[in-house]
């Protein structure tokens, strides 16, 4: 995964005011911290980042940071963001080496089609939309993504059916659906009116038959 360059401002203001100016005049405030350095107040461009966190790469993006003379490289570890315009309001960057393992989100992608549950009229449901993985900075893949063609109806793909980058863990449940093929909806709802008990009378108990006639 190749560096993305993101130029930073240290010694930026503390408190929500400042910020809120911040975030006026179009920049970011954040932090960089990590390997045992106090915490860097700092600030971005807004249009720096979301340039450099919407490559391949994602959030996961390995990005080189540049305070004044001084280079850090590092990974987007939280963004925050307006609850209702979802505009990144603050960025944690977590100062990272080569050769040291991180934990990263990484989304999955279903592919291909199935054409025995397109036939049958069922659907294929993602029931995982991302993995929780561990590798080295360099070595987090910008989307996992499973093959979805060879399901039949009532068909399952778990964890354990994901082809894994080499150098790349997870502790997830291996036995954990990531997708499963539905029937029609027809068909599942005509299965739990069977399952349905007998109508029963008051306390539980069978309606008493009729003396009439």
């Amino acid at each position: 995964m190749a560096e993305i360059t993101l130029n930073l401002e240290s010694g930026r203001p503390l408190g929500t005011r400042p910020s809120g100016r911040l975030r006026t005049a179009g920049r970011i405030p954040g932090v960089v911290y990590g390997h045992g350095m106090a915490p860097i107040p700092v600030s971005m461009g807004a249009r720096d980042l979301r340039t450099a966190l919407t490559t391949e790469a994602g959030l996961n993006a390995l990005l080189s940071l540049k305070i004044g003379k001084t280079t850090h490289l590092a990974i987007a570890k939280e963004l925050q963001r307006h609850p209702v315009r979802q505009t990144v309001t603050h960025v944690d960057f977590q100062v990272v080496s080569r050769d040291e393992i991180v934990t990263a989100e990484v989304r999955i992608a279903l592919v291909g089609e199935s054409e025995a549950v397109h036939l049958a009229g069922g659907t294929v449901d993602q029931e995982m939309l991302s993995l929780q993985i561990k590798a080295r900075p360099g070595e987090v893949p910008a989307v996992i993504e499973i093959d979805v063609s060879a399901l039949e109806v009532g068909d399952s793909l778990r964890v354990s059916d994901l082809r894994l980058p080499e150098g790349v863990t997870t502790d997830t449940d291996l036995e954990a659906a990531v997708a499963i093929a539905h029937p029609p909806r027809i068909h599942e709802l005509e299965a739990e009116a069977e399952a349905e008990p007998a109508e029963t009378g008051v306390g539980g108990e069978q309606p008493a038959a009729s003396d009439e006639g």
